[in-house]
């Protein structure tokens, strides 16, 4: 009798734990994915600005920019896809 109430116990705690870890990590991957979303916004508009200008040295920070840019709008293509693929299952 105990070591069934012990392994009901131990396998109740654990499960229970699992699901705590999974919703805590599923609220990060959301915040990480909403300020990668934002910067990508704001490094956009920044570069959109800078470029129009005529002065060199603010058409070399626009390039510049693109460092930042491109991976960014590499996760925002994750995102996008993990999106769509969770809404078609």
């Amino acid at each position: 009798m105990i070591s069934t109430v012990t392994t009901t116990t131990v396998s109740t705690i654990v499960s229970s734990t699992s699901t705590t870890s999974t919703v805590a990590m599923l609220g990060f991957a959301t915040s990480l994915a909403l300020v990668s979303i934002i910067t990508l916004f704001v490094l956009l508009v920044q570069k959109e600005l800078v470029t129009a200008s005529d002065t060199p040295r603010l058409k070399a920070l626009g390039r510049t920019l693109d460092v930042a840019v491109v991976p960014l709008l590499m996760a925002f293509a994750m995102i996008a896809i993990n999106s769509v693929m969770q809404v078609l299952r």
